[in-house]
């Protein structure tokens, strides 16, 4: 496909050996019949089921003798991600300019804005061929920052946590490419939301694995792209310069060849081969990293929203209860001096009760629910587990995050979940006329029972708010973006808390992490509130 590809026999950096282009064709489905011909890879396609976190596209065998090389790509909708993945499937099989051909593993939704099904899950791309000596996974991530659904860009931590987590995927990684336009002339407050999400995935050993791929490009030097990524403070590889490490790529190998542009389109083809040539040179000298303290971070996100959730039921009930046992020391302060003068009255009280109902589709479609304290321990559009003990809020077979840390076996697994509903008792004139004495004692007997709920209220609230206190540090040890956007939707509210319960230490901490941060990310959240909603539907006013 590239107009200097290499000679017949000859190896790449990585030791790839020219693979049998009839084999590809007879292995393919044409596409399109052109200069070059497009051809489609007949992979084999695991997890089909939209409910899955992820799914799987495998060309070939794997052979776990050989070197195993694995990519994760991550960028902007729109950014080409599709043509980089394919462009590095072709260079592998050793595919040259003259063969007039281009092969796909991709499907045709992929990378496309308008893509809603396919987009919506993880796609790891396995590439297995028998001839090379090295075998290639790529973890492509649906494209950020489609104004579509700005929800969707957290679900891509929750799958990536699904990935990481399978017995039969990965468990390390050789290089992240952010992918990014050479073109990009500013940092917008978007373009800020898309680095500091991507970044936010990730443990902070990784960044020497992190490299720019610059799409679109015409072969010069990206200033303002890369002066765009720095004022962003993107954590990647360097140079002995101490500059970010990136590779250019033109995006055009597939596109129908026309004589009458040869110049300008050998040109952007060498650019092309150019930067993938020099990008699996950077991928051979790359040690790999595994991915255990990405996977801490990704689950002390998860753990945090859990806690800030569950945080904000209590906050809800404890509102109720408050409410009830006003209008009860009311209501028997009344019956006392309406007893005296022989009034007769009706009053009604409302009452806080849990109930479990069918979940909102907008949030989730699966939750686990403790059925001792009824509260929602986890949900998730995703499901993976087959024990309930394997949970990702479950530590030593007990819930991390219900009140009671019951026993995992105290938990259901269904497409329902627990809702604090209000309801409303009436007194009658009738019953307080002939007991008001029982009717007063048992008011009374009420007003205890509520001070002592809203006692255990305000302790479990103080548990909570500490648990995620516990997360937002934790976060800042092990991730490589310690202030993320993740972490500062929350930050506001967590530092009120400190202050109801008095812990100004821990108030101050916060602060000082939101102060690092700066006024450029609290620009980001109030963009994201603004134009997208909430980046957490459960965040508080």
């Amino acid at each position: 496909m590239f107009s200097c590809f290499k000679l017949q026999g000859e190896k790449t950096s990585l030791g790839y050996q020219l693979y049998n282009i009839y084999d590809l064709i007879n292995k393919s489905i044409i596409i399109e019949d052109g200069n070059p011909a497009r051809y489609r890879l007949k992979s084999t396609t695991d997890n089909l089921d939209q409910s899955e976190s992820y799914r799987k596209i495998t060309f070939g065998e794997r052979d776990t003798k050989k070197p195993h090389k694995i990519i994760l790509m991550v960028g902007e909708t729109g950014t080409g991600k599709t043509t980089l993945i394919n462009a590095m499937i072709n260079y592998i099989c050793g595919v040259q300019r003259e063969d007039k051909v281009w092969f796909e593993i991709t499907d045709d939704q992929t990378d496309q804005p308008s893509a809603h099904s396919q987009t919506s899950i993880i796609t790891v791309y396995g590439v297995y061929i028998q001839e090379t000596s090295v075998d290639l996974t790529i973890i492509d991530t649906p494209g950020y920052g489609d104004t579509r659904d700005i929800n969707r860009d957290k679900k891509i931590a929750e799958s990536l946590l699904c990935v990481y987590t399978s017995e039969d995927t990965v468990h390390e990684i050789n290089t992240v490419c952010l992918v990014v336009n050479a073109h990009q002339n500013q940092l917008t407050v978007k373009q800020r939301y898309i680095f500091d999400s991507v970044q936010s995935l990730f443990g902070k050993d990784i960044d020497d694995n992190i490299v720019l791929l610059f799409t679109h490009s015409y072969g010069a030097r990206p200033k303002n792209a890369l002066t765009a990524v720095k004022e962003a403070k993107v954590k990647c590889a360097e140079d002995e310069k101490n500059q970010p490490i990136y590779f250019l790529f033109n995006n055009c190998q597939e596109e129908t060849f026309d004589e009458e542009y040869q110049t300008f389109e050998d040109q952007s083809l060498d650019l092309s081969y150019r930067g993938v040539t020099e990008f699996f040179k950077f991928l051979d000298r790359t040690r790999p990293k595994t991915l255990s303290l990405t996977h801490d971070v990704l689950l002390k996100r998860k753990r945090l929203d859990a806690n800030i959730s569950n945080l904000q039921s209590h906050i809800q009930t404890t509102e109720l209860k408050q409410n009830q046992l006003k209008q009860t020391q009311d209501v028997v302060e009344k019956h006392k001096h309406y007893v005296k003068e022989n009034n007769n009255f009706e009053y009604k009280v409302e009452v806080a009760y849990k109930k479990y109902i069918d979940i909102d589709p907008t949030i989730a479609k699966e939750a686990v629910c403790c059925t001792v304290c009824e509260e929602n321990c986890y949900y998730s559009d995703f499901w993976w587990v087959k024990d309930l003990s394997w949970c990702t809020v479950m530590r030593n077979y007990h819930c991390t995050v219900c009140t009671n840390k019951c026993h995992y076996s105290k938990h259901i697994r269904g497409t329902k979940m627990y809702v604090t509903m209000i309801k409303v008792e009436t007194r009658t004139d009738e019953s307080l006329m002939k007991q008001y004495e029982n009717i007063i004692g048992e008011d009374e007997s009420l007003i205890k029972q509520l001070q002592e709920e809203l006692q255990e209220l305000e302790k479990e609230k103080i548990n909570l708010v500490n648990e995620a206190f516990h997360c937002v540090k934790s976060l800042e040890m092990i991730a490589l973006l310690p202030d993320s956007l993740f972490t500062l939707q929350h930050i506001d509210f967590l530092i009120e808390m400190f202050k109801e319960i008095n812990e100004p230490k821990k108030a101050e901490a916060l602060e000082n992490i939101k102060k690092k941060a700066g006024e450029g990310k609290k620009e980001v959240v109030e963009y994201i509130k603004t134009f997208h909603g909430e980046i957490n539907k459960n965040e508080p006013c």
